[in-house]
């Protein structure tokens, strides 16, 4: 048996190298220690994802320094770019409109070239009129390019965008698909070729991933952050994925739910993932559980922090056996916040001096300790308690559960004083918490023990209506984590809302996603700002369908700014609502 054991071991060891090499700048060196004089340790930093934001986002007048543009010239110049591409190039109403409004710095590059700054409008339609443009560069700046990643995609010996009609044609195709045209500009930059389709060809490769039983939504998050599953068939990488999640009982669309369109992913590194979890002992029920809790594992970094943990565990001695040990044994160490807590305690020990055996004695036997808070730098302990290292080193060696007292950064005291004072309710809470996916024992648990007011099975009632009205299980778990005080109303009281929005106002139940904070205010707020708003709109005076957020959340003077005083007869209407509404 125990020969068994040694082969098999020796064949995770051998299956994890072979997964780890795949990883690019993972940091982990893989030697074990001699001593602690010896180990060279850098705090855990891992780099899930890059994201860049949209050129769109930047200010106007940063790219000439020394020069303010004001918000009427700038309104002017797109007015002016919007005539041009719509008007004179014969561009469709909704891409020059898109175009002239999310190009900010083309339009601070025409405007340098304007000399007659008192009459923008004039002397830039005179300008324009004589000197054409090249229209690739607002369009890919108006898909959310930098201008320093521009000038590489710009194609030679072409100005205007209807010469290149294949790539146009696909480009709409992904927009009356329903992909936002600042995420398409990512998808342009990262894989060319998708541009290039024949007609229909795109519309057909994208509407296979809906073949496989994921919705709309989920398959425009999947495209636009992995562009390339659009080249060639179906991803079957990514078929394996769904049917090992399948397999383990979550839906499709559960995928989605986590999909980022500001992050890539390697779904054989995903797939990869779930194998080796199940080859070092974990079951159906702990692989759900755990991907339940902890869906980061997953989607963020695509399973590179398992690997991370593994190769900095044997690092710091452990053996594969006792890592994996550790792992089933506290599967919520896999998670970000954890990963990040046990390395800087881990940091924070060897800081001080300790010997590395003492080390993994400790983190072998309290980790679930290590990973609950952050913790302050060694410095500050010592300079606070005036203690000396070796000093310091006895005390946690003794007692590890000293090491929060001591240097803690969250305040544990209070935490334990919210359990002592009723634990069965703490512990519905707490149970309650980690299905919305909280951390055990996290800074984020404890603040949000706070928030929620109500017994465990109370806040899950609430919940379930929400999710038995028409939505998804995992969406109303983002939106709880937006706006906690939603569950801290009744059942009653979160169905009238919900009543009042589909059947009175005549909005979809799915525009409470965007603003779940609309299940927070009064009924009555939103019954008069709303009947004021209908009227309004019957006057021809506000426009049709505004967000629920644009009439609620704003302040009351606002609002009777924006939706009142906009009509001569707004304020008398106004003053009859106020006294009939109840």
């Amino acid at each position: 048996m125990v020969v068994i054991a040694q082969i098999r071991e020796k064949a995770l060891l051998s299956y994890f190298y072979e997964m780890i090499c795949q990883l690019n700048h993972y940091g982990v060196v893989l030697r074990k220690p001699t001593s602690a004089h010896t180990l060279s340790f850098t705090p855990l930093r891992i780099r899930y994802f890059h994201c860049c934001r949209p050129a769109n986002y930047l200010k106007l007048e940063s790219s000439v320094p020394g020069r303010r543009v004001s918000r009427v010239v700038r309104t002017e110049a797109q007015d002016v770019l919007f005539d041009y591409l719509h008007c004179t190039r014969s561009f469709h109403l909704t891409d020059a409109e898109h175009m002239s409004k999310n190009s900010p710095h083309f339009l601070q590059k025409l405007l340098s070239k304007v000399e007659n700054e008192q009459d923008v409008a004039r002397s830039l339609s005179k300008f324009l009129r004589y000197n054409p443009i090249n229209e690739f560069e607002p369009f890919f700046e108006s898909l959310g390019l930098a201008p320093s990643e521009i000038s590489a995609l710009l194609p030679r010996n072409l100005m205007f965008l209807s010469d290149d009609c294949v790539m146009i044609e696909n480009y709409h195709v992904l927009c009356d698909y329903g992909i936002a045209r600042s995420s398409i500009g990512r998808m342009y930059k990262e894989v060319q070729a998708i541009f290039r389709y024949e007609l229909g060809l795109l519309g057909s490769k994208v509407r296979a991933y809906e073949g496989l039983g994921l919705s709309r939504s989920t398959v425009i998050k999947l495209v636009s952050c992995c562009p390339w599953l659009l080249v060639g068939g179906v991803n079957s990488e990514f078929v394996m994925v769904l049917k090992r999640v399948n397999g383990l009982g979550f839906e499709n669309d559960w995928i989605g739910g986590y999909l980022s369109g500001k992050s890539s992913y390697n779904w054989k590194r995903m797939h990869d993932t779930i194998d080796f979890l199940e080859k070092v002992g974990y079951s159906e029920e702990q692989m759900v559980s755990l991907f339940k809790t902890n869906p980061e594992l997953l989607f963020e970094g695509s399973g590179k922090i398992f690997y991370v943990l593994i190769g900095r565990l044997l690092k710091l001695g452990f053996k594969m056996k006792g890592v994996l040990s550790l792992f089933l044994q506290n599967p919520q160490i896999l998670s970000k916040k954890c990963a990040k807590n046990l390395w800087q305690a881990v940091g924070f020990l060897f800081e001080i001096g300790m010997k590395v055996e003492d080390i993994v004695s400790i983190v072998s036997s309290h980790v679930q300790l290590l990973c609950s808070c952050s913790l302050k730098g060694p410095r500050t302990v010592l300079r606070s308690f005036k203690v000396g290292r070796e000093g310091l080193c006895q005390i946690i060696k003794e007692d590890p559960s000293e090491l929060l007292t001591l240097a803690s950064k969250s305040k544990i005291n209070s935490m334990e004083h919210v359990t002592c004072q009723s634990p069965s309710k703490h512990l519905e809470k707490t149970t309650f918490l980690l299905r919305l996916g909280y951390v055990e024992n996290s800074d984020e648990m404890f603040k949000a023990l706070k928030l929620f007011r109500g017994r465990g099975d109370q806040l899950q009632e609430r919940f379930d209506c929400l999710v038995q009205a028409g939505l998804d299980c995992n969406v109303v778990s983002n939106m709880i984590k937006q706006a906690p005080s939603v569950l801290n109303q009744t059942k009653y009281v979160i169905e009238k809302k919900i009543d009042c929005l589909r059947n009175c106002l005549g909005y979809p139940l799915q525009s409470v996603v965007a603003f779940p904070s609309y299940l927070c205010y009064d009924i009555e707020r939103i019954n008069l700002r709303f009947s004021m708003y209908v009227w309004l709109r019957d006057k021809g005076a506000a426009k049709s369908n505004l967000s629920l957020s644009t009439i609620l959340a704003c302040s009351d003077a606002r609002f009777v700014k924006y939706f009142v005083d906009v009509h001569p007869e707004g304020p008398a209407q106004w003053e009859r609502l106020r006294k009939s509404l109840p």
